[in-house]
């Protein structure tokens, strides 16, 4: 058997992309010397599974994401990511409470549910990674808003925190990149670089004053503290403070 290095789920010998999350099984990991590990970049036309249905990966510098969905599976997602579909998948909307909190966030109220059989296609109108984490009974992941791209219907889906079951897809701008960090370590990320995170990564704000001459300005960052996972995209709005 044949161990992907991005998921860890078991292959086949002759494979060469991972059944489960599409990451190349024929290449090495990438890491820095800092210990950042680059997101698998998923080839054109990569397939893989999730419960009965299948995910195929069309393009590699605006992504789409293909999906064959069986009559037992369904998913979400937010509305605008909507590339194509058949007409016979239908869909419904599954409120995500929230309240006034999403409002002042910017985060949907409402996510649309498709259920198979059939096909449909998702994409964001932005060039990057698709980047494929699949979930285990009881894993939970902090994900940034408007970051998240579809979910499995099992996965459960709050205004906080993704917990569940089965596959999740993000996409992130330029490239992803991911470390682990150790208990009680921590680093300092830029907010817009921020992509996701572990349940077990704390994370709050943190202002860096800085001083040029007479002139006084800052700068926010976000506050990670391991243990867990943290991933971060390369392309993103940067953050000020007056």
């Amino acid at each position: 058997m044949i161990q992907c290095q991005w998921c860890h789920a078991q292959n086949q010998p002759g494979t060469t992309s991972c059944q489960t999350c599409g990451a190349p099984l024929d290449e090495r990991d990438k890491v820095s010397d800092s210990g950042w590990r680059e997101a698998p970049r998923l080839r054109d036309m990569t397939e893989f599974q999730f419960s009965g249905s299948t995910c195929q990966v069309e393009g590699e510098l605006v992504p789409v994401a293909e999906i064959n969905l069986h009559p037992q599976d369904g998913l979400y997602f937010e509305h605008h990511v909507l590339l194509w579909k058949d007409e016979s998948v239908p869909l419904s909307s599954l409120n995500t409470g929230g309240g006034m909190k999403r409002t002042v966030g910017g985060m949907p109220h409402i996510v649309t549910v498709a259920q198979g059989p059939g096909r449909i296609a998702f994409s964001r109108d932005a060039p990057g990674e698709l980047v494929v984490l699949p979930l285990h009974p009881g894993m939970e992941l902090d994900v940034r808003e408007h970051a998240f791209l579809v979910a499995s219907h099992s996965i459960q889906y709050s205004f906080v925190r993704i917990k569940g079951l089965v596959n999740l897809l993000l996409h992130g701008n330029g490239n992803v990149l991911e470390r682990t960090l150790r208990p009680g370590e921590k680093i300092l990320v830029e907010p817009g670089g921020f992509l996701y995170k572990d349940s077990t990564v704390q994370m709050q704000a943190a202002q860096m004053p800085l001083k040029t001459g007479l002139l006084r300005h800052g700068m926010y960052l976000a506050e990670m503290t391991g243990p867990g996972r943290v991933g971060i995209q390369s392309m993103y709005v940067h953050h000020h403070a007056d």
